[in-house]
């Protein structure tokens, strides 16, 4: 329409430019309050944007020689979990993260971001492997949750991430995890146990999804905007029970609106919290690893 105002004048030799310039500045206003005070439903929409960057979106704008790996030397390779190894800048990590699809044929062929054991039995010997060399890891957590079919019971998914859990407490390599989309249960966690966990601004971290808590609490999956506010699962809540280190800055409007930019925020990020982990001595690392995660809760006599 503003364009439409603009040819006119063009058009007729009249000067609306200043009403434009007005009319785009009310736009830009009106577009950051809105987005300065989203609710958490709404912030869920925005991370589930088919057009939002996910893991190897990153990986390209982010790291250089990136070698994938595949498989879990068990079972087969999980496409819905990724992993292998990078430089960022000139060092050298060992990055995991979920991957998305962005039409149907996709999404079959990566399970909708959804991790079988394999996968997490991969990104376990990734792990290992980084451990070896030491290198340090990154991981890029974008996941509804771990896959929760037969298949995934029978190959017993609840033990891979639980194992992945606990041996994530024993490297002693820098761990950094970025939830980049979707943070969901244990499917998160089974990459998740890091030295820092930082959360882009409208990415969610929950022990279930909206929908899922709204299913058992109201038994009505149309209550999930109640579900997601309670959950407190948005990065500022997240951000002040100290469950994450930091919020990386998204572009207005999410980071599908620019790509480049949201790779930029999250390498700086990654820059700033890697430097002072290198330092430390492999006792001093899992030590602060061992308390971070021995102060969650609260605990009353």
């Amino acid at each position: 329409m503003l364009a439409e105002l603009k040819d006119h004048s063009d058009e007729h030799q009249m000067d609306f430019d200043s009403e434009v310039a007005r009319l785009n500045q009310k736009i830009e206003e009106t577009r950051t309050r809105i987005y300065q005070n989203l609710t958490p439903w709404q912030r869920v929409q925005i991370v589930r944007h088919t057009q939002r960057p996910y893991t190897l979106d990153y990986i390209s704008r982010i790291f250089t020689d990136f070698i994938e790996l595949h498989g879990d030397r068990a079972y087969g390779n999980d496409k819905a979990l990724i992993g292998g190894l990078a430089r960022l800048d000139e060092q050298p990590v060992m990055i995991l993260g979920h991957q998305k699809g962005r039409n149907t044929k996709e999404n079959l062929m990566r399970n909708f971001g959804c991790a079988h054991p394999e996968g997490y039995r991969k990104a376990l010997r990734l792990m290992r492997l980084a451990h070896k060399f030491q290198i340090p890891i990154i991981a890029f957590i974008d996941t509804p949750g771990a896959y929760p079919g037969v298949a995934a019971e029978e190959r017993q998914i609840a033990e891979a991430i639980a194992v992945n859990i606990r041996e994530m407490f024993n490297f002693e390599v820098p761990i950094l995890a970025v939830v980049i989309g979707e943070g969901g249960s244990g499917g998160a966690l089974g990459i998740g146990v890091a030295d820092r966990v930082l959360i882009l601004e409208n990415a969610y971290y929950s022990v279930i999804s909206p929908e899922g808590c709204a299913a058992v609490l109201w038994k009505d999956r149309a209550f999930a905007p109640q579900a997601a506010a309670a959950l407190k699962m948005s990065a500022p809540d997240l951000l002040d029970a100290k469950l994450v280190d930091e919020i990386i800055p998204e572009p207005q409007g999410g980071a599908h609106h620019d790509w480049e930019l949201s790779a930029q925020n999250v390498k700086k990020a990654l820059l700033k919290n890697l430097a002072p982990l290198l330092k430390l001595s492999s006792s001093s690392l899992l030590d602060k690893r061992y308390d971070r995660y021995r102060a969650y809760g609260m605990f009353t006599e």
